[in-house]
């Protein structure tokens, strides 16, 4: 076994592979050249995409930091700012796409344990337009769900709460890489999740689990605009029809959809933190708003996340790490001394099980 190929593979639920009836559909997918806008099954999943969230128009987008970046190009002009949660993927985990390619500048607000910044926090971050000083405060960005905070769902009434509080003027995109999780979790209609949004982009290649791909929604001003960022950015993809069918599949109703089934994710996620939680040497890895540890409390685990911290600091927490994938089972390091656990599609309670013993074994011969 190597590392590239454990037997249990929780680092992410990107690792997911296509079911039999996505890969059914990408190879009878019916397909033309999406640049000049004529492949019936990109149009199609757009359309699917737009409705589902309650939008005009959608843009298939080869991922999900494309999806941010062509929304953030979109949105926000050269020199324009924008407000974000300060752990959020677009400012740590995309490359500084935002300044790189959109030159525009960030403002990282601290996050609660809920995942949400204070609505008071984003509205004070904003700029006076009329101080020369200042950049233009241009867009505010939500990410939904929230990682950093063990995956939480960011509510409908968060949502208003936050437009409120905002001119009218000033757009709100939503990084919905795990939109779905969040609205099964939440038990509200994905569309819910975004209305209070001018623009949102979820990842069909993590618990949807097809192999490549995010769809944007928004105006059809706004894709208008976020088309010709795909193309500049290299992303105009000739028959991606053969991609797009997957996706089709994935939000499809029939039971060969992958929505529903991520409720069961959830479930699993769950009782893996109880398993954990019963060992000694596994701890809380503290909150956003609150970074203390102490026991880890299963009750956190809302999505398919599990965040927790190894006690005895950093070398412990590799030595775990090793002592785990010695025994097939795969998770990552995670910023502030932190362990991920991720489940998705393929990860069945066996699995669960599997690694909860192999934690308690990794625990006692990283022992000090």
């Amino acid at each position: 076994m190597s590392i590239g190929h454990p037997d249990v593979d929780l680092r992410s639920d990107t690792v997911t592979k296509p079911t039999d009836a996505m890969r059914a559909a990408m190879a009878s997918a019916e397909v033309g050249d999406d640049v000049f806008g004529d492949d019936p099954t990109v149009i199609t999943l757009e359309r699917r995409a737009a409705d589902l969230l309650g939008k005009e128009a959608g843009l298939f987008v080869a991922s999900g930091t494309m999806g941010n970046l062509v929304s953030v190009m979109a949105h926000v002009p050269r020199g324009g700012e924008i407000i974000a949660p300060a752990t959020s993927h677009v400012i740590n985990d995309e490359a500084a796409g935002y300044a790189v390619v959109a030159g525009a500048g960030m403002v990282g607000i601290a996050e609660m344990s809920t995942g949400e910044m204070l609505v008071e926090d984003v509205a004070d971050a904003i700029r006076d337009p009329d101080d020369p000083h200042c950049a233009l405060t241009s867009l505010v960005i939500v990410e939904n769900c929230h990682a950093h905070s063990m995956s939480r769902p960011i509510t409908p009434d968060y949502m208003a709460q936050l437009r409120r509080a905002l001119p009218d003027s000033l757009p709100i995109h939503v990084d919905g890489a795990r939109l779905f999780n969040a609205a099964i979790a939440l038990d509200v209609p994905v569309r819910e999740l975004v209305q209070d949004a001018d623009s949102a982009t979820f990842c069909l290649s993590k618990g949807l689990a097809t192999p490549v791909g995010s769809v944007v929604v928004g105006t059809r001003d706004f894709i208008t605009r976020a088309r010709r960022a795909r193309k500049l950015l290299g992303g105009g993809m000739r028959q991606a029809g053969v991609l797009a069918a997957a996706g089709l599949v994935a939000l499809a109703e029939a039971d060969d959809g992958t929505v529903d089934r991520l409720a069961e994710d959830h479930v699993l996620a769950r009782v893996l933190a109880e398993g954990l939680a019963r060992q000694d040497g596994i701890v809380s890895p503290g909150h956003l708003a609150q970074p203390t540890t102490g026991a880890l409390d299963p009750g956190r685990v809302a999505t398919n996340f599990v965040l927790f911290a190894v006690e005895g600091g950093l070398d412990r927490r590799a030595a775990y790490l090793r002592a785990l994938a010695d025994q097939g089972v795969a998770m990552v390091a995670y910023p502030h001394g932190q362990v991920r656990a991720v489940t998705h599609l393929g990860i069945e309670r066996a699995d669960i099980e599997r690694t909860i013993a192999a934690s308690a074994q990794a625990l006692a011969a990283t022992r000090p």
